[in-house]
């Protein structure tokens, strides 16, 4: 249940810096959003595994 709500918030958040980089389309911010979003999933990935 924990890895389904993490998962979900995991989309929410990436949602809502989509339309971020979408509505406001510098190139520096598109990449701190991209390392972001990478540091995230890595999070999500090592934090949620069984153990």
């Amino acid at each position: 249940m924990n890895r389904v709500l993490a998962l979900f918030a995991f989309a929410i958040f990436t949602a809502f810096l989509a339309i971020l980089a979408i509505k406001v389309p510098s190139p520096d911010l598109v990449i701190v959003i991209l390392i972001t979003i990478a540091l995230v999933a890595y999070d999500f990935a090592t934090s949620s595994k069984n153990g």
